[in-house]
């Protein structure tokens, strides 16, 4: 027996004839239940499975090469990928740079991010935390224009001097 086409006016692209369906518990509209393949044994491990692995523990069929078991204090790892998840952005580092960046406009801002700068590293050397090359950056920018600052005030006060020295030097000049 056959089917009549379609709604719509397609046809087959194979131009086969469409017979009775093999299974005649499936519905037209019902979702198609899932059909189990071969296992992947290579595919990752679903982290919501509920079977996994303790930490440490091999894959069955996996022994664990002599000298290289998993070392204690690192840090966690994705279920079934290998990377080691992002480590944490320590704030003060984040706070360090952009009172370092805003130095730029305001000038008192530049120490104050360069010293959060050394704050935040040593914390992230103590905590492991992410953020070193901000905080780096924090006090790179922050002293190179704190250095600017001090150069500009030095400046402005040698030409006040010069220009008291020389006024002064021409008003007594003219009073004789």
């Amino acid at each position: 027996m056959t089917y009549p086409p379609p709604p719509g006016g397609w046809t087959d692209p194979t131009g086969q004839q469409s017979s009775a369906p093999a299974d005649p518990t499936l519905v037209a509209g019902q979702p198609v239940p899932t059909q189990h393949g071969p296992v992947d044994p290579y595919a990752p491990v679903d982290p919501y499975a509920g079977g996994q692995l303790p930490p440490g523990q091999p894959m069955a069929g996996y022994a664990p090469q002599p000298g290289y078991a998993p070392q204690p204090g690192y840090p966690p790892q994705y279920a079934g990928y290998g990377y080691p998840a992002p480590p944490k952005t320590n704030g003060l580092a984040i706070a360090a740079l952009v009172l370092a960046l805003v130095g730029f406009t305001s000038c008192i801002t530049a120490p104050v991010g360069a010293i959060l700068g050394h704050v935040a590293q040593k914390q992230i050397r103590l905590s492991g935390e992410g953020g070193e090359g901000m905080a780096k950056a924090a006090i790179i920018v922050g002293w190179i224009l704190t250095g600017l600052l001090v150069l500009l005030i030095a400046f402005y006060v040698v030409m006040i001097v010069i220009a008291i020295v020389t006024s002064a030097g021409s008003d007594s000049s003219s009073s004789y």
